[in-house]
């Protein structure tokens, strides 16, 4: 099952809220200011803050002691998600999650616990989703983040393995005269619409100014009135991850209306994957290697139906024997049971199978792509397990 999120307590919400300023206007350094002229157009408009997402109690911030110890004695992992990005991260009626980063906070908590259910889901927008780890509100945030050197910096970020190699497209009506092949410059004077606080805004600003046109760029706290006011007509056009445009057309075209996505070569660099914060290298070995063992396991054909029948018939080699617990293995040095990587296959899977498992059925092939695995001509790679 995946365990339901509880009642915001008072002390979380003050942490949330007390650093909360600071922290958006350093993040928002990665878009266009909200009071600034995009391209000489309108002042961007913009949502109000959200209140801080649920969560039981408030954890570690960066500099109070180790955090991997503090979940083990917890018993559970806090890990954040966007709760409405499509194949990703969805709520479900029932309040539980669904989806590619889910499964990536069930692998560590697998890893950790040795029980893929032991992770308390925190639905955070993009605006709360960097002050929640720095407050200790969630352990590691798995929520369709961009690496930048700036969150990497100033903001106070740390990045583990990219998980999903993205990049940002626009998103149009084929009745307003837009095809697979348009291009930036084909989106003057449009209304364009996206996510605040997200390194979309100063994309598309950045691509706009370079092809030479004016636009108006209106942004909101949630992807889901973006995408409700692009139904509506309110904006010509939606601009976001491709991965994240290709799932809302799979699922929220409107019968009778075609959507498109283009330019066909995006026009950013998103890579995403688990972010947590700096100064916690014993918690970050944990999900790095997390992330390294669902790639291994892919490129050696173990999976989470196979993997015992493996381990049995001889046919591992000796860094799959180390990785999945036996001799040699180095789990028990990072602090975790030396089956932790076993448990990560075994309950959630192998890179390829939580891949196909929820982005698949949108349309969002690993074939040809960047996320193929290298030995297929693609980005998806680990280092050895010795």
């Amino acid at each position: 099952m995946n365990r339901r999120i509880a009642p915001v307590s008072r002390r979380t919400a003050l942490r949330l809220a007390g650093v909360l300023v600071a922290l958006t206007m350093v993040a928002a350094a990665c878009g266009s200011g909200d009071d600034e002229e995009v391209n000489g157009a309108e002042p961007v408009a913009t949502t109000e803050a959200a209140e801080p997402s649920p969560a039981t109690e408030v954890g570690l911030t960066q500099d109070e002691g180790d955090l991997l110890d503090a979940i083990i004695d917890r018993g559970e992992l806090k890990c954040g998600v966007s709760g409405s990005a499509v194949a990703f991260s969805e709520t479900q009626p029932d309040g539980s999650q669904k989806g590619f980063d889910v499964d990536y906070c069930r692998a560590v908590a697998a890893a950790i616990f040795g029980d893929a259910d032991a992770v308390e889901f925190v639905p955070l927008s993009a605006g709360e989703r960097f002050t929640a780890v720095n407050t200790g509100v969630i352990d590691v945030l798995m929520r369709n983040t961009t690496w930048t050197q700036g969150r990497d910096t100033e903001v106070g970020m740390d990045f583990g393995p990219t998980t999903y190699y993205d990049g940002q497209q626009l998103m149009a009506r084929a009745s307003d005269g837009f095809s697979g092949s348009s291009s930036v410059a084909d989106i003057a004077g449009a209304v364009v619409c996206t996510n605040a606080g997200t390194t979309t805004e100063q994309n598309i600003a950045d691509a706009a100014d370079a092809a030479g046109i004016e636009m108006r760029l209106d942004t909101y706290d949630d992807f889901d009135i973006v995408t409700t006011n692009f139904i509506d007509g309110s904006c010509d056009v939606i601009t976001t991850d491709g991965s994240a445009l290709v799932g809302r057309k799979a699922n929220q075209q409107p019968d009778g209306e075609e959507w498109v996505i283009f330019p066909p070569t995006p026009i950013s660099k998103e890579p995403l994957g688990p972010t947590y914060g700096q100064n916690q290298s014993r918690f970050a070995d944990v999900v790095n290697w997390t992330v390294y063992a669902t790639i291994i396991a892919d490129e050696k054909g173990i999976t989470s139906a196979n993997i015992d029948a493996r381990l049995g018939d001889g046919s591992l080699d000796a860094e799959a024997i180390r990785l999945l617990g036996g001799d040699g293995q180095l789990q028990t040095a990072m602090g975790l049971s030396p089956d932790a990587y076993y448990n990560v296959i075994a309950q959630v899977g192998n890179y390829d199978e939580i891949y196909s498992r929820h982005l698949n059925p949108v349309g969002l092939s690993r074939e040809g792509s960047a996320n193929a695995g290298w030995l297929d001509g693609g980005l998806i790679y680990a280092p050895p397990a010795r």
